[in-house]
């Protein structure tokens, strides 16, 4: 869906605030994408698409659009802490899709869908932006066109509980983008769902996201569905970003422990350094290892991935001069519907893949199991 503006987006945001349990201190750029904001529960993510939203306001800080680069720039401020602009959340244009999608419950799906446009024309001259009053006959014609673009056509005079956790969603997502805002948040949509249905409305959102031109923020606590979304994406933790960049070099290399730990590295051990290459992994029973990239003195850690461990024989192993090979004695199997944890007697964690129909661990646990140099997080703090 295309905006009213021909120029590419850039949602600036540097805030402060003030929390119970810490503070807030964010500095980040979003532009066309969906930008992913992982975290723990907890730790600020809400609260900042709330202050973008206008919900909340900052202690001090700016929030502004840029809507091109170099000398055609021009650009909308919607917080500003030292030129005292704070605009309502009326007017800042943000769509915010909430958990439970906030749908009028007797409202029908075109009234839900109809609701977002009253007052458009007021929001779009508020911001500068030239727009046209929506009459009766162009918000009908826009519901119908919503209806068509989220396939939601027959099911125009259904109540929200009428419809199932897709149906619904498709509706808030029309309801929102029906105004064309140039912002669009996405606070947890999937939390409350069971994992089947979770798993089906990820993709109707990313299908509904591809036409979408303007910044899209989708804040989540579950690494799986920022991956999925997100091509870029920002690591949070106690008000404070710990990362930021492309969503798959960022869990490829996420350089600090608290980072690997937030993209689901379970493996983390202290380190001693022995060479340049060559650490001993203090937490697993000093178990030595050779990774592929020089070990700098800010290096204090390391991760291994549950599954990057390979199953080696005694005979490869040796082929290897048993260079990060680790001996497989007296492991402990859990089995798991689709997956066997294998705990080793040094505390390494391995994930193996398996069908619903394997039940048994015979001839599953191999002599060693080795982890590649490449494969080694050499990790900060």
């Amino acid at each position: 869906m295309a905006l009213e503006t021909e120029h590419r987006l850039l949602l600036g945001v540097e805030i402060k605030k003030k929390l119970k349990e810490f503070s807030l201190e964010l500095s980040f750029e979003a532009e066309k994408g969906c930008l992913g904001i992982l975290g723990p529960s907890g730790c600020g993510k809400s609260m900042t698409l709330k202050s973008i939203a206008g919900i909340v306001t900052p202690d001090s800080g700016r929030i502004a659009l840029q809507y091109a680069q170099g000398e055609a720039a021009g650009g909308r401020v919607l917080f500003d802490s030292s030129l005292k602009i704070n605009e309502t959340p009326q007017i800042r244009r943000v769509g915010y899709l909430f958990q439970n999608y906030a749908l009028f419950p007797n409202m029908t799906v075109e009234e839900n869908i109809a609701a977002g446009l009253k007052g458009k024309g007021a929001r779009a001259a508020a911001g500068g932006r030239k727009s046209q009053a929506c009459s009766p006959q162009a918000i009908k014609q826009k519901v119908q066109e919503m209806a068509e673009r989220f396939r939601l056509i027959g099911l125009e005079k259904h109540y929200p509980a009428q419809l199932s956790g897709g149906q619904q969603q498709r509706t808030a997502l029309a309801r929102i983008l029906a105004y064309e805002p140039e912002i669009l948040l996405l606070d947890e949509p999937f939390s409350a769902m069971d994992t089947y249905l979770r798993e089906k409305l990820r993709l109707e959102l990313a299908e509904a996201l591809k036409d979408y031109d303007g910044v899209s923020i989708l804040v989540t606590h579950d690494r799986d569905e920022a991956y999925q979304l997100c091509p870029e994406i920002l690591l949070m933790d106690q008000g404070k970003v710990l990362a930021r960049g492309k969503t798959r070099d960022i869990f490829a290399w996420p350089q600090t422990c608290k980072a690997a730990r937030l993209t689901g590295c379970k493996n983390i051990s202290r380190i001693r350094r022995m060479g340049e290459r060559h650490i001993c992994a203090l937490d697993w029973g000093g178990l030595e290892l050779m990774a592929d990239r020089l070990v700098g003195e800010e290096i204090t850690a390391v991760g291994i991935r549950a599954h990057d461990f390979e199953p080696l024989s005694r005979q490869k192993a040796a082929a290897y001069a048993y260079e990060n090979c680790i001996p497989v004695e007296e492991p402990q199997v859990s089995e798991m519907p689709f997956e066997w944890y294998i705990t080793l007697q040094n505390g390494l964690w391995w994930k193996i893949g398996k069908t619903i129909h394997t039940h048994s661990a015979d001839g599953l646990i191999p002599e060693y199991v080795r982890v590649a140099p490449q494969a080694i997080l050499l990790l900060k703090g």
